[in-house]
């Protein structure tokens, strides 16, 4: 059995690996990227609630991304760079997420610009965060982005339309409001499960749709059961 390493902007770390460099009963692992977006808490939160769950993470922040932590949020750079097993900076081509020969379970672009849109639609790989999302929709694992923008416009539109074709999926960060949520961070915490979902990971920390709810509704409504008026 050899030794495989890997390179990241805050590490050295060594894996196990057969000889044909397949890693040996790994933990799943996941891509995240953020851009300069509002929202950078979104990210923030996708990161904690991984370490949680004891998912590989691979971060890439860009030059923007770092700009709008320090000003949303009481985190530091530096600090949200530590949640994750390794990190990137946006024009580090060289990282293993660049290759498709790196195996990854999906990559999750939160929060998502509609340069960053732009730019993984058509393939223009001018930093990291295109280039590794370039390689998940090649080889076709999942990539969820979280993409931040009001209103849209036509150019937006038809980037979502042509990515969703390609196998990606578009998650707007839009609040449940079923869940009658006491506080933004109630919002954030059933936005971020939900994005989990889609790796089909359960953070288990948010409410979900039940049948309770639904009856809960149905009698404030004045509805029996079958649907029909009491």
């Amino acid at each position: 059995m050899s030794r495989t390493s890997f390179e990241s902007s805050k590490s050295r770390r060594t894996y196990a690996s057969t000889p044909d460099h397949r890693p040996l009963a790994r933990r799943k692992r996941i891509i995240v990227a953020m851009t300069g977006a509002t929202g950078a808490v979104l990210g923030i939160k996708v990161l904690e609630a991984l370490r949680r769950m004891n998912v590989e993470t691979h971060l890439i922040v860009s030059k923007w991304a770092d700009a709008t932590i320090k000003y949303e949020t009481d985190y530091a750079p530096a600090t949200v760079r530590e949640l994750a097993d390794f990190a990137y900076t946006a024009n580090n081509l060289a990282a293993p997420v660049s290759s498709g020969s790196f195996h990854t379970d999906g990559m999750i672009v939160v929060p998502c610009s509609m340069k960053s849109l732009a730019g993984i639609r058509t393939g223009y790989c001018s930093d990291l965060i295109a280039r590794a999302a370039d390689v998940i929709l090649k080889e076709r694992r999942k990539l969820v982005m979280v993409v931040r923008e009001t209103p849209l416009s036509d150019i937006h539109l038809e980037n979502m339309l042509s990515l969703t074709r390609s196998g990606a999926i578009m998650f707007p960060p839009v609040p449940a409001f079923y869940t009658r949520p006491d506080s933004v961070d109630d919002i954030i915490q059933q936005s971020v499960g939900r994005m989990l979902d889609m790796f089909d990971l359960d953070t288990g920390d948010f409410e979900r749709w039940r049948n309770e709810t639904e009856v809960r509704l149905v009698a404030m409504d004045g509805v029996d059961g079958t649907g029909t008026r009491a």
